[in-house]
Order: structure tokens, then sequence, then C-alpha cells
């Protein structure tokens, strides 16, 4: 047997023979690290099967059957909407987040749902099974199919699991898992690469369902390499920071559902709450008030309509340059609207600074959110109050023309249903018959309703 060094890459995996402070193939600076790996020979290399043993016969289209894939409801409503109804037997799924944000917490509520019908193996390298059984308890989660494993080693792990045969396999995390083949530390690609394909081999061909749990680095990234993301199935990253109360979890891939839903959480004394009415959670102030610099629209996350609060603050700035901050929202499309505004419109903003937020944190990129961005700022900026029943969807360019965003029916439809009198879109080409509809051709005539 035997043993070489070799510089690796952390964020994508590149290999090199000598170390390097800028990896060639990503550009990422101070990357390469020194391990140790075994140095195969061609008849091993030869031998060795790949992740998935899926090969298979060459067959036409035309003549492959696509299956049904049989859906399990795991019992949380958010979750299975997330997941397009439900896992799949043998899903890889991956569960990536800050730490403390409820990784965890929703691993715990899922698999005391699951074990109602399914035998479940929760593996932590980070926690003993006392301080599992204590959050279980607080959770108030029962479950006598739960069999819980303090272990870093990952053929223990594999030993553990096939004498207790669970359908569903919770890894918590894969970051502090290693492979005793290998000399470097757990964390490292090489690690992670191996344990995360040794989880394969032995779960896909048996049907169970497997929850790999992974940290993020300080900018936001999976922590360990890319190709843990190709190798599993499900990728779930949760978006928001970990000291505010609500949670949203959205699907970065899925090859068995769609990738345009989100699922929203609370966290409560209960653990992880499903939030079903979003619409009232983000508009947080009353909308019987009439506000300045706030304008209401409706987002719309997946296939869901949610009514989104923004607020602007336009006010006097005291520095040589006017700032722009932007919350929730991208700030380079906010400056391009306030560019747009004081082209059109004739929004004196160059000696103003504008602070632009969406309320109830959320962070949302819709184009519909435009023309409120830009009906919060004149309303601020003129200091004329909006009134709270009145709506303002459309996507905005840069000559300061309104169009129409996707899913307009909807979006109108669930304004109605809470109550806005006045819905403000941009010319349609089927023209509704619905109340309450002022069509916005262009950012000036916007502005003629905001005197």
């Amino acid at each position: 047997m035997k043993f070489k060094t070799v510089y690796t890459c952390q964020k994508c995996g590149f290999t090199s023979a000598k170390w390097l402070g800028q990896c060639p193939d990503c550009s990422a600076w101070n990357t390469m690290t020194e391990e140790v790996v075994q140095e195969e020979s061609k008849s091993a290399k030869a031998e060795r099967k790949s992740f998935t043993d899926f090969s298979s016969e060459m067959t036409k289209l035309k003549d492959a059957q696509s299956l049904e894939l049989a859906r399990i409801p795991t019992g949380i409503k958010e979750f299975d909407r997330l997941t397009s109804g439900g896992l799949v037997e043998g899903q890889i799924i991956l569960l990536a987040g800050a730490p403390g944000i409820g990784k965890s917490t929703l691993m715990l509520q899922l698999a005391g749902s699951l074990s109602r019908e399914r035998g479940v193996l929760y593996v932590s390298g980070e926690e003993s099974s006392s301080q599992i059984a204590g959050r279980a308890a607080r959770l108030k989660v029962q479950g006598d199919n739960i069999t819980l494993l303090s272990e870093t080693n990952i053929e223990n792990i594999i030993n553990a699991a096939k004498t207790s045969k669970p359908q569903v396999l919770i890894i918590d995390s894969i970051q502090t898992i290693y492979h005793p083949q290998f000399s470097s530390s757990a964390g490292t690609i090489a690690q992670v690469r191996e344990c995360a394909g040794e989880i394969l081999r032995y779960a896909k061909p048996k049907g169970i369902i497997v929850f790999i749990l992974g940290h993020v680095t300080k900018d936001g990234a999976l922590a360990g390499p890319k190709v843990l993301e190709h190798m599993v199935d499900t990728v779930l990253y949760f978006d928001t920071e970990r000291d505010n109360i609500l949670r949203m979890l959205r699907a970065h891939k899925n090859r068995f559902g769609a990738t345009s839903e989100t699922a929203l959480f609370k966290m409560g004394p209960l653990g992880l709450e499903d939030v079903e009415d979003a619409s009232a959670y983000f508009s947080q102030t009353s909308r019987t008030k009439t506000m300045t610099g706030r304008a209401f629209s409706v987002a719309a996350e997946g296939t869901r309509p949610i009514l989104t609060e923004v607020q602007a603050l336009v006010s006097p700035t005291h520095y040589p340059f006017p700032r722009r901050i932007a919350t929730g929202i991208d700030l380079n499309r906010c400056q391009m609207l306030l560019a747009a505004l004081e082209k059109h419109v004739n929004v004196n903003l160059e000696n103003r600074d504008v602070y632009i937020s969406l309320a109830g944190g959320a962070k949302i990129s819709d184009p519909a959110l435009d023309m409120a961005v830009c009906a919060a700022v004149i309303s601020s900026a003129r200091d004329k109050a909006l009134e709270g029943t009145s709506v303002f969807m459309g996507e905005v360019g840069i000559l300061g023309q309104a169009a129409p965003a996707y899913m307009m029916d909807r979006r109108i439809e669930e304004a109605l249903r809470l109550g806005m009198k006045k819905i403000f879109v941009p010319p349609m080409r089927e023209k509704s018959a619905k109340s309450g509809l002022v069509y916005i051709e262009d950012l000036y005539s916007l502005s003629l309703h905001i005197k």
C-alpha cells in the first residue's frame, strides 16, 4: 500500500502536486491543503465501483419506461410542499445551514414523524445520545422506532445500519464523519467525498432515505466540496439568519421535484412550526392605516403568492455621497429603480439617503416588487401617505415602463382575498374584469396617483 502527498482545494476539489496560493480551477485564495492519500494501482481503479452503480444497457428513449414515484408524506406540511408532496425511497437529501439555525431540530421533528411507520437511525457526530434525548423531550418528540448513535467512524456507522436495518438514516453532520483508511482530518474534501460515497453505496440499492446535514462557511456556501452537492438527489438550504424567528428553507436542487418552492417555518417552544398564512406574517403593520413610505405588493415564492410589505425611507444626507441601503431585496436592482425615478419622474435623490427594506426579514428576488419599491420611495420623498388597502405589482424597466410579472392572476386573487381595494398593475394582454384594478403604464402614471 503506497501513499502520496497532494494539495487539494477545499472549495472545488482541484488537486496539485505542489502548494499553490490560488487555485487554478476556481480562483480561490489560500484553499490548498496538504493531504496524504492512498495511491491506487491500475487494477484497483478498474475494479472500483461507481457511487451509484447505475450501469445499464443502451436503450432508446422511446423504449425506456418511466416509473411513477410513490411519495412518502413526512407529516410536516411545509416540508412536504417543498419536496413536491413528500420523500421518495432511496432519496439522498443534503440539508445545509448556519450553526444554530435549526437543522438538528428539523431533523428530530422529521424523525419523530417518519418513525410512526418506519425505522429511523439518527447518527450524531456532534452530540451524545443523552443530549439528543434531552432535545427530543423539549420538542415532545416520541419515537419508539428511533435509534440513536453517537459515532464519527463511517465504518461503524455502516455496520450499525446493517444491524438495525433502518428505512431512514440521518447523519448529523457530514463534516464530523471520517473514514479510517484516509489520514486526513474530518471535514476535508477527501473525507467528505469518501464518507458520502460510502453512505450512497449502502443506502441507494436498499431504498433507504438518507438525510445528510452540512455546515456552511461564513460566506454562506456549503462547507466542503461541491462534489457533495452533485452526489445527492436534493439540496436544501436554510436561507435566513439564525437570529431571525422566521426560517426559510429553499430547494437548490431536487431530482424528484421542483426547486421553485419555499418552506416557511418559525421557531417556537416546540421547535419549527409551519407558517401556512405567509401573507399575514410578512405584512406586519396594520393595513387599515395610511403610512408614508410603505407600499404593499404580492410576491411569488414558487406557486405561493405572499403579501409583502415594502418600506422606504428617504431622508437628507449628512455624507458627501448619499447612502443606498437595501435589506431583503437586491441592492443593484434598487439602485437601477432609483435612477429611473430620478430620470422619468424628477424625484430628487442626489442629496438624500435612501433605505429600502422588506418587512418580516424576508429575502425575495421577485421583479413584481419593482412597482411597490418605486411607490414607497415616491411616497417617502414627497411625504405623501399610501393607503394600506392598495397593492402595487409589476416589473419596472430602466426606461420607466411597467410590465406584468408571471402569475399575475394568482397575485390578484391573493390581493382580493386579503381585502385590497386598489390593485395597481401594468396593462395585461387579457383585460381582467375583477374590481379594483388600476392600470399603470409607466413611472410617470404611477407618480400621478401619489400626490
